[in-house]
């Protein structure tokens, strides 16, 4: 297993989204995997884009925000923080409705930078987007 937090709960985990963009796009953790973290999107008037599609921003806001509390989960919160440094997303195909679900896995975890790989699906299993995040693993002051 990958996590430091080993016997964090998937109500815990959403709670940590109170009161930020994840919030406001409804993004929702559904499974804690030995390696690896999944969450839920709606695809709606909130994350479409004016042609009423899935809007890349909202692809790149769920893979950020999976990518970033995954690499939470791994570091010592009491000596460190995590912060997102670079992100690439390659939208595939497109979504207008329903709900897409991200999964995260580790490409690396190194003590000062962690890459995740992400796949956004949509709710046939159809890929929608492959991301790359980057974060930058700190000493906390």
């Amino acid at each position: 297993m990958v996590w430091n937090k080993q016997q964090i709960s998937i109500d815990e985990l959403n709670a940590l989204s109170n009161n930020t963009l994840g919030s406001h796009l409804n993004i929702l953790f559904t499974e804690i995997g030995e390696d690896f973290l999944v969450a839920t999107m709606p695809v709606n008037s909130t994350t479409h884009q004016p042609y009423g599609l899935l809007h890349g921003g909202a692809s790149a806001a769920l893979a950020e925000t999976i990518g970033s509390v995954a690499s939470w989960l791994t570091i010592d919160t009491t000596k460190q923080i995590c912060v997102g440094i670079e992100i690439n997303c390659n939208h595939i195909s497109a979504v207008r409705e329903g709900l897409v679900t991200a999964t995260a896995t580790p490409l690396h975890l190194g003590a000062t930078t962690h890459v995740w790989d992400i796949k956004i699906k949509n709710s046939s299993r159809k890929l929608v987007c492959v991301s790359r995040l980057t974060v930058a693993i700190l000493k906390k002051k």
